[in-house]
């Protein structure tokens, strides 16, 4: 396309992931949210936890100064701990929800426009149970925030039986989740992650058609799916391009389509679509990264 992509979406990067020695809310995250801030070509980021007080208002100032739009990733608060939202044991959920509630709680604090979380795992017998605990804790997230200010929530759609084995999942049930929530709240949206797809097994079409409008946030990314032998399988994110990897330019040129055709990357209110990408190995992040700048360069110039 001969129009700059700046002109339809917010191009971000997930800190935590193309760091991940920060995923656990310690580490070097003063430097390299910096280094990130520092990067013209992206004017999104997305952050998770901070547990140092004294580092999150220096980061909150950098964020500030640097003029990039904030979401906070909430993932890490699940996944870090083995906290399910969806926990069909209620004081196993109400701790999920205690700690995704002191999230929104920092993700306001260092003014995130959005607040990221994921579905838990669940078990085919008890499937419908669990979904139902799943539309409770996040109807109860969106009035936690909705009091708080005008934050979208937004669960990010994962594999359901391959890595994380989330409950949500496949589009179809993705879509009967949002329409749940959002009968009550307007606050809540949907996720979709270009790494995901061959996870669950859509096309960037079946996967992205059916929640079109429930859609507020996208991810850019690739995966290892063809052989659980190969190094990267399930959803490592590796770096575009990675042996035995099943996206790279073609694929998210057919992404990119897909979010333009259904109108989600527009010129009145660009929505954030970040690449997760995270280092393989030895890999140094700073090399991933411009890794996905080249790739998405490619893909843009021919949307």
């Amino acid at each position: 396309m001969i129009e700059s992509m700046y002109k339809f979406m917010k191009v971000g990067l997930i800190h935590f992931m193309a760091y991940p020695s920060t995923i656990k809310g310690e580490g070097d995250i003063l430097e390299t949210i910096r280094s990130i801030a520092e990067d013209s070509y992206f004017n999104a980021i997305e952050i998770t936890w901070i547990k140092d007080e004294v580092i999150r208002e220096q980061v909150k100032k950098i964020l500030a100064t640097s003029h990039m739009t904030v979401a906070y990733g909430a993932q890490p608060r699940l996944l870090t701990t083995g906290l399910n939202i969806n926990n069909l044991h209620e004081t196993g959920r109400q701790e999920a929800l205690k700690t995704l509630k002191e999230g929104i709680d920092e993700a306001y604090e260092m003014g995130a426009k959005g607040f990221a979380f994921l579905s838990g795992n669940y078990e085919e017998s008890t499937k419908e149970e669990a979904f139902q605990a799943l539309v409770a804790s996040t109807k109860e997230l969106c009035a936690y925030a909705k009091v708080k200010g005008d934050m979208k929530i937004v669960l990010e759609i994962f594999d359901y039986d391959i890595d994380k084995k989330s409950l949500i999942g496949p589009a179809e049930l993705a879509k009967r989740y949002a329409e749940e929530v959002r009968k009550e709240y307007d606050n809540f949206g949907l996720m979709v992650d270009l790494s995901h797809l061959l996870l669950i097994r859509e096309t960037a079409k079946e996967a992205i058609l059916p929640i079109k409008e429930y859609l507020v946030h996208a991810h850019m990314g690739n995966c290892v799916v063809k052989d659980k032998q190969l190094p990267g399988y399930g959803d490592a994110h590796p770096r575009f391009g990675f042996p035995g990897g099943e996206n790279d330019v073609d694929e998210l040129v057919e992404f990119l389509r897909v979010l333009m055709e259904i109108g989600f990357l527009n010129e009145k209110n660009p929505p954030i679509v970040s690449f997760e990408v995270k280092p393989y190995g030895d890999e140094e992040p700073k090399c991933v990264i411009s890794n996905s700048k080249r790739t998405l360069n490619e893909a843009w110039a021919k949307v």
